[in-house]
């Protein structure tokens, strides 16, 4: 019997696969620097969405508004030690944040078990850390979800964007080539790091970080402003490298099936032709 040409789906977890418009990481970094009485705007928390939390928080802490803010509050610009603090706070907000950000995005369960049903191992990775993750990944398998590998930030020496947590999830789960192997994120920087890894991408854009909106605030929109900024997601996943681009992962089986002929045929990720 033939086995199906795609050997495995590493999948990023806010924004894809749960918490629809990524709402808990942002929640959770306005409310801890709006406690410092340094409020940083939801653009601001959103602009380096997917990396390790530790290396967001550093990221805005240098981000030059939010740095002069922070030194006209407190009288000095930021320093590590201010990073070590704050990050300190973040960490225990964003467990809270996530455990109740936690239901599948509509679609995830059933791709899921279609990947399962054609024989595809399911892996995962995140920018939240382990404690982060605990309550969610009880939530989710409670929902249907429960990948075999849970790749978290400082499980790596790198994060995103480089490629060691897709590939840790993938020697766990003990597949290769990297090319048999499909990174789906709704973040660019998840984007580069499957890229970085070797895999076939799929952007995430109606779902994700760069729209920033639950499903009912999106469903809620004007129908060309719904559009425009799904487009505009799309855009930037693009331009990231993305070889497909999806609204949410109900649209993934399809494009999965895309990339197996892709496969089949001899083609490698980054030059897909149809």
């Amino acid at each position: 019997m033939m086995t199906f040409p795609v050997k495995a789906v590493i999948f990023d977890w806010a924004g894809t696969m749960v918490d629809f418009g990524c709402m808990a990481p942002v929640n959770a970094l306005r409310d801890v620097f709006a406690g410092e009485g340094v409020p940083i705007t939801e653009a601001e928390a959103r602009a380096d969405m997917g990396v390790a939390k530790y290396d967001h928080v550093t990221a805005l802490l240098h981000e030059p508004g939010v740095a002069a803010r922070w030194t006209a509050h407190f009288g000095a610009a930021p320093t590590v030690a201010d990073i070590d603090r704050v990050y300190a706070l973040v960490e225990p907000a964003m467990v809270e944040a996530a455990q109740r950000a936690a239901e599948l995005i509509p679609g995830a369960a059933q791709a899921y078990a279609d990947l399962l049903a054609l024989g595809v191992k399911v892996g995962s990775g995140t920018g939240y850390t382990p404690d982060m993750m605990a309550a969610i990944r009880v939530k989710a398998a409670e929902q249907g979800y429960a990948p075999d590998v849970v790749i978290c930030a400082g499980d790596t020496p790198s994060g995103r964007p480089s490629p060691l947590m897709t590939w840790a999830a993938l020697v766990a789960l003990n597949t290769w080539p990297a090319h048999a192997a499909v990174k789906v994120d709704d973040a660019p920087v998840g984007i580069a790091e499957g890229r970085e890894a070797g895999c076939w991408t799929i952007g995430v854009a109606a779902s994700g970080n760069a729209v920033g909106l639950p499903a009912a605030g999106l469903a809620a929109l004007d129908p060309a402003d719904r559009e425009a900024r799904i487009a505009a997601a799309a855009a930037s996943l693009h331009a990231e490298g993305a070889d497909f681009v999806i609204d949410d992962v109900s649209h993934l089986l399809p494009v999965i099936h895309q990339i197996a002929a892709a496969i089949a045929a001899g083609q490698k990720p980054g030059n897909y032709s149809a």
